[in-house]
């Protein structure tokens, strides 16, 4: 994999490389994806998955082998979490969750739709928390109206609204443990990043706050993760970065620039969960854009001296 950028990481003026990256950028594999997404490091694979929203499809990169699996689904598939006590995934498809195997031939099962009075959505985002419950969100398909809402899917089949009024929903992650756990998720047309506190015990979240809202030169909070010290990563959509944050402040302690503008979500992995890898897409830009970033759409990693999290699986 050849290296992209020299200098990926940038901190601020006057702060300490206190996220620091000790690699290039370089592209894992360039698929050309209409919107990358979904990205999950899988532990007991020692493999990447990442979903193609758009196109329909599963992904699955071997960085041992350099293989390259894709599974092709009827509908959009969003986002996956490995299952803690069985084979295959959960996962969202258009309407809600569903359990799919890659293993075998058969299609996902839904498990639950929680939308049937809004048919102009689908959704988007999300991962498990670290009791084995599977937060996601909806949006608008037209990333117009405000008919997105924050879901818990939990093992024992209950589903539950802990938020709404999102045109487009992103996240979440958390970062720390105990009384001072906290939970984010982005409302990412409004350009806001909101805290919540969250019980991890109950499963709850609450006292909603704005965490940070972007600014325009920003572009768009999309998909975002946590290193093992809390500080949390997001990826920019036109913004041609991921930037990382005290998750206290949100001062910005360090970005890594992309080649592509579009950069939709990241995630740790590697055999020692210190490769950060980032997905990209390639919907609705021009002709002449899509000259200018001939990798949109790809996959990419950098190496850094952050120690991720595994991905928590479903089912604790």
């Amino acid at each position: 994999m050849r290296p992209l950028l020299d200098t990926p990481f940038s901190p601020p003026e006057g702060a300490a490389r206190s996220a620091p990256i000790t690699g290039a950028v370089r592209c894992v594999i360039a698929l050309g994806n209409a919107l990358g997404e979904g990205v999950l490091w899988s532990v007991r694979e020692q493999a990447v998955y990442w979903v193609d929203i758009l196109g329909c499809e599963l992904h699955r990169w071997d960085p041992a082998t350099g293989g390259h699996q894709r599974w092709t689904f009827d509908e959009e598939i969003s986002a996956i979490a490995e299952r803690a006590h069985a084979p295959g995934f959960i996962v969202t498809l258009r309407r809600g969750f569903a359990l799919f195997d890659p293993a075998t031939d058969m299609a996902p099962r839904y498990l639950h739709q929680p939308e049937p009075d809004r048919a102009g959505n689908r959704f988007n985002d999300g991962k498990c928390d670290a009791q084995g419950r599977f937060w996601a969100g909806s949006m608008d398909f037209a990333c117009e109206a405000p008919t997105g809402a924050l879901y818990r899917y939990d093992p024992d089949g209950s589903c539950t609204r802990h938020d709404d009024g999102f045109a487009v929903t992103n996240g979440p992650t958390w970062s720390g443990t105990g009384q001072g756990a906290a939970m984010f998720f982005n409302a990412t047309i409004e350009g806001n990043t909101y805290r919540y506190d969250s019980n991890l015990a109950a499963g709850t979240v609450s006292n909603k706050t704005l965490w940070k809202h972007w600014l325009p030169e920003d572009g768009l909070p999309d998909g975002m993760t946590t290193d093992a010290q809390g500080r949390v990563w997001i990826a920019h959509w036109s913004g041609w970065c991921v930037t990382c944050h005290d998750p206290v402040t949100a001062a910005e302690l360090g970005r890594v620039r992309l080649p592509v503008s579009q950069v939709t979500t990241c995630a740790f992995g590697g055999a020692d969960l210190r490769t950060l890898f980032i997905s990209s897409a390639r919907v609705g830009l021009t002709p002449e854009q899509l000259a200018a970033e001939p990798l949109a759409g790809a996959l990419f990693a950098v190496d850094t001296d952050s120690l991720g999290l595994p991905a928590h699986p479903f089912g604790g």
